[in-house]
């Protein structure tokens, strides 16, 4: 099995436990229910979201612990043959070794250092994942948010606009409105629906995520435009508490989570 078919099975393998689990949630319900009233039932639909999201987390932090081991192997196998091929090209210079040979020791560096760069996206899209399903479990543990409402903790900040939003309508003037405050492109890390979103069974498709730290003038920029404009946003700090990996701001309604609506 090569080494990209591999890293696909193991994430693939990680995440099945929590997509089993989703696919039961998603399970149409008896003609006649019975059983707790239908508060208790949506408080035990959002406990099941939440041990869901707690379950991505765990197993792809365990996929992202492979990759990082992953890499520092190909690091080190990309230094030695980047090393290799400055010796061959002293010896080709030199005329002991063939142009075809030199040109073989270059493929061999071109694919190794294309294997580090696969994977180094494969880890922001680890993190990318680990920072989604933490803002579903934390979402899932709050209180709905009433239209207009505001709610920030040390992780998350959450606003729930009265606008209603269109992905395919707003995105353009957002993206314009980035654009001519900061003086570059708005860093768009999902625009509607991705191979990310679709592992953990979260509807993306009508919003968008930005790559910006809510806490940096661009964040802080973009969230006081939409609360002008009315817009719903939940911007994430980061996977981990005190950095910036995976922080982002989700715009959109967040009961697109998981495919969950109202």
């Amino acid at each position: 099995m090569n080494r990209s078919l591999f890293l696909r099975v193991l994430a693939g393998a990680s995440l099945l436990s929590a997509s089993a689990l989703w696919a039961q949630s998603k399970a149409a319900p008896p003609r006649k229910p019975v059983g707790p009233p239908a508060a208790g039932r949506r408080a035990a639909s959002q406990d099941d979201l939440a041990k869901l999201a707690a379950d991505v987390v765990r197993t792809t932090r365990e996929y992202r612990a492979t990759l990082d081991r992953l890499l520092a192997v190909q690091e080190a196998e990309a230094g030695r043959v980047a090393e290799h091929v400055e010796v061959q090209r002293g010896l080709f210079e030199g005329g002991i070794i063939s142009r075809r040979e030199l040109e073989d020791g270059e493929r061999a560096l071109a694919a190794a250092v294309s294997d580090v760069e696969e994977t180094r996206r494969w880890i922001v899209e680890a993190d990318t994942l680990i920072a989604e399903a933490l803002a579903v479990e934390q979402l899932a543990k709050l209180p709905p948010l009433p239209r207009g409402g505001y709610l920030e903790t040390a992780s998350l900040i959450r606003y729930n606009g009265s606008t209603r939003w269109s992905l395919a309508a707003d995105a353009p003037r957002i993206q314009r409105f980035f654009a001519e405050r900061f003086g570059r492109p708005m860093p768009i890390s999902a625009l509607g629906q991705t191979a990310v979103h679709d592992r953990i069974g979260f509807d993306h498709r009508n919003a968008m995520d930005v790559a910006v730290h809510p806490d940096s003038p661009e964040g802080q920029g973009l969230m006081a435009h939409l609360r002008r404009g009315g817009i719903p946003f939940v911007a994430f700090r980061g996977a981990v508490a005190g950095s910036s990996t995976g922080a982002h701001i989700h715009i959109g309604e967040e009961s697109r989570r998981l495919g969950t609506r109202r």
